[in-house]
C-alpha cells in the first residue's frame, strides 16, 4: 500500500475512533511512524484529508445504488440496498457524527456534499418508483415519492445521531454495527402504509430483523 493510501486509511480508523476534532496530522503521523513531513508531502492538511475520505465514501455509495435497468426491483435488491448504506455509514461514521462541523470548515466539502445528498434523494426516489413497478408498494405521485424520498434519507443520516444522544450509555456514547443497522426497522416502517397486499408479509419478517431492542428511556 503506497503512503498516501496508509495515510487515508489510517486517519479513517483513527476519526471513527476518536472523533476527528481529537485527532491530528501529529497523531497521524505518529500512529503511521512517519514524519509530520511526510504527510505534509502527501495532504497539505487535515481538511484535505477528510476531503479526500469523503470522496471514498461518496464513491461506495453512488456504487450501491446503482438500481438495475432491465429487470424488476426485488426484496433481495431493497434489502443490498439498506444493508450496503449502513454498512457505509458504519466504515465512515465520523463523517456523519461530525457533519455540521465539517461542513462548516471546508467549503469544497459542504457543496459536495449538497450535490451527494441531491443524488441519494434522487436513487431513493427511484427505488420508490421501481418498487411501485415491481407490486411491492402501491405507486404513488412523484410529490409524495419526493417525500418519502426525504423521510428515509432524515432517518438514515440522523439515526447514528438518535442512538448517540437519546440512547446514550452511562459509560458513554458507544455505538455497534448491530445497532446502527437497527434503523433499517425504521426505514422499513415509513413503507408500511404503501405496501401492497402480496408483499406486505415479506416486508414485514423482513423489517422484524432490524426491530431494535433500545433500553428504556430514564424517567
Amino acid at each position: 500500500m503506497k503512503t498516501r493510501d496508509k495515510i487515508l486509511f489510517s486517519s479513517l480508523e483513527l476519526f471513527n475512533e476518536r472523533g476527528e476534532r481529537n485527532v491530528t496530522t501529529n497523531h497521524i503521523a505518529a500512529h503511521l511512524a512517519i514524519s509530520p513531513g511526510n504527510l505534509y508531502y502527501h495532504f497539505r492538511n487535515k481538511s484535505d484529508i477528510i476531503y479526500e475520505i469523503f470522496l471514498e465514501y461518496e464513491a461506495l455509495v453512488d456504487y450501491y445504488l446503482r438500481i438495475p435497468d432491465d429487470r424488476l426491483l426485488t426484496l433481495e435488491d431493497l434489502a443490498f440496498y439498506l444493508e450496503s448504506v449502513f454498512d457505509g455509514l458504519w466504515s465512515y461514521r465520523f463523517l456523519h457524527r461530525d457533519l455540521e462541523f465539517l461542513l462548516d470548515s471546508d467549503g469544497r466539502l459542504r457543496v459536495r456534499y449538497r450535490d451527494f445528498t441531491n443524488r441519494c434523494l434522487g436513487a431513493i426516489n427511484t427505488i420508490f418508483a421501481k418498487m411501485g413497478e415491481a407490486g411491492i408498494i402501491q405507486g404513488q405521485p412523484e410529490e409524495l415519492r419526493s417525500a418519502m424520498s426525504l423521510n428515509v434519507w432524515l432517518v438514515i443520516t440522523n439515526w447514528m445521531a438518535f442512538l448517540r444522544t437519546a440512547h446514550a450509555s452511562e459509560n458513554g456514547p458507544s455505538l455497534s454495527l448491530t445497532e446502527l443497522k437497527q434503523g433499517i426497522y425504521q426505514v422499513l416502517t415509513l413503507e408500511i402504509p404503501y405496501l401492497t397486499p402480496g408483499f406486505r408479509e415479506d416486508v414485514m419478517a423482513l423489517r422484524e430483523k432490524y426491530r431494535p431492542r433500545l433500553p428504556e428511556p430514564a424517567v
